[in-house]
């Protein structure tokens, strides 16, 4: 009998574990081949799913967008669910960050603007933040955790262990 597969549950599982492969070897430090390799596939079954490096890239941030969420503390202040989500993304700040200017370098302003990747990632950070702060305030408050994070990071206090 032959093996069914949800194809749609497979892409997502294998574009979430290449996520920590980015992460880790950064944009320029991974080919489909050592991706195929991490992920135990063939490169073929890999390129079936991602027809190329940026499209699996682009599957791999959307997946890892799931993840981002407003903290759920019932009866939090907005500054404490600010607090508690940038905390939350403190540890892997400097890996990603790292990836991202990776994955962008050699990019004009103009390709920035218009990467699916780059504009699902600030759209969904835009997004949680508003969810706890309000449209009108959640591009300062966002400028501010990413200031914080940053400052953070470059500072030795938010690195992950």
């Amino acid at each position: 009998m032959p093996k069914i597969v949800d194809h749609e549950a497979h892409r997502a599982d294998l574009a979430l574990r290449a996520a920590s492969y980015f992460s880790e070897h950064g944009y320029g430090g991974v080919s489909m081949r050592k991706v195929a390799e991490h992920l135990g596939v063939s490169k073929s079954a890999l390129y079936h799913y991602f027809p190329t490096k940026e499209a699996l890239f682009l599957a791999c941030t959307k997946e890892v967008m799931k993840s981002v969420a407003v903290p759920q503390a019932r009866g939090a202040s907005q500054a404490a669910k600010i607090q508690s989500l940038t905390e939350a993304m403190a540890p892997d700040f400097g890996s990603e960050m790292a990836l991202l200017f990776d994955y962008l370098r050699g990019k004009s302003a103009t390709e920035i603007a218009q990467d699916e990747a780059m504009q699902l990632a600030i759209t969904t950070h835009h997004t949680v933040v508003a969810e706890i702060v309000g449209e009108e305030a959640a591009l300062e408050t966002l400028e501010r955790m990413m200031g914080q994070l940053l400052i953070g990071y470059l500072s030795g206090k938010n690195t992950a262990t």
